[in-house]
């Protein structure tokens, strides 16, 4: 039985319609409000929503519902569905691009066009890469780039650590983990940082439940076609942070695969949606979506 998906929308019903996908084991809501706003202000209709296992939408056992990342592809069209469209502008971050990728080869007839924010091509194994990059295992010729080496510290250090002993600890290491997220080059919130993970943990069904993707990826590695991009007809725009710390130069690849893409870089932007990079997001995103 396939989880229920929570989602929302705004902006007007007639309005043509972008749809948000956030990356791995992240909830819609990192999709920032004052983003969406500026989206609906320029008159489009935005859906955003929780993965599976993630947020407010249904989580499983997964010892008794395995699933794959097809699966969590597949909900993408389950909630165009639910809102009654035939096609839509597809906006994805980190693996929320990937998702778009797949489905622009697989489904073209329902993409508009395609966004995608801060990803990996399509094919690049880039899960592969930066657990490879976590062991300390070299890389085979021809990989894609690895993280920052502030990144591969985080993490390696972050699985290394005994689990936070409460709500005050989680929330600190997720307010750790956005910092590094975020990159070196534009001023880091932390009491903005805090209250939005502050509101990540208090609406999430079973925040434990997000580890599930990881097992989703390991249930099916071959999970990503290769070899395929050259087949994606939507206009495309890849959109890249100068100060990208998880998927960096990923970017370029993904504009060099695709027929005719556009790659757009912002300056100072990690691998998080700082209000800094908000206007010029939006007007990006409103211009590529138009007519």
């Amino acid at each position: 039985m396939q989880p229920n998906i929570w989602s929302e929308e705004f902006g007007a019903a007639t309005d043509a319609p972008i749809v948000l996908i956030m990356g791995s084991m992240s909830q819609g809501i990192l999709w920032p409000d004052e983003f969406v706003g500026r989206l609906t202000a320029g008159g489009r209709r935005v859906i955003r929503y929780d993965h599976r296992d993630t947020g407010r939408s249904g989580t499983v056992d997964f010892a008794k519902e395995p699933y794959t990342w097809d699966d969590i592809k597949d909900d993408v069209l389950r909630v165009m569905d639910a809102h009654g469209l035939e096609s839509a502008h597809l906006v994805g971050h980190s693996a929320g691009g990937l998702l778009g990728q797949l489905i622009a080869v697989e489904r073209p007839e329902r993409v508009r066009t395609l966004t995608v924010i801060g990803s990996s091509p399509l094919g690049g194994g880039e899960g592969q890469v930066i657990m490879r990059a976590l062991m300390g295992q070299p890389q085979p010729e021809g990989s894609l780039p690895e993280p920052a080496p502030q990144f591969v510290d985080f993490f390696r250090a972050m699985i290394a650590a005994p689990p936070p002993a409460d709500r005050r600890e989680r929330i600190d290491g997720m307010i750790a983990e956005q910092r590094v997220l975020h990159g070196t080059a534009l001023p880091f919130d932390e009491d903005a940082a805090r209250r939005l993970q502050e509101r990540i943990y208090d609406r999430a069904r079973d925040l434990d439940a997000v580890a599930n993707h990881r097992l989703a990826a390991m249930a099916r590695p071959d999970f990503e076609p290769v070899g395929v991009l050259h087949l994606v007809k939507a206009p495309t725009l890849v959109i890249e942070g100068t100060h990208e710390p998880a998927k960096p130069g990923h970017g370029a690849l993904i504009a060099e695969a695709i027929p005719g893409a556009r790659l757009m870089m912002v300056e100072g932007m990690g691998h998080t949606l700082p209000p800094e990079v908000h206007e010029e997001l939006a007007a990006a995103v409103l211009a590529h979506t138009a007519g």
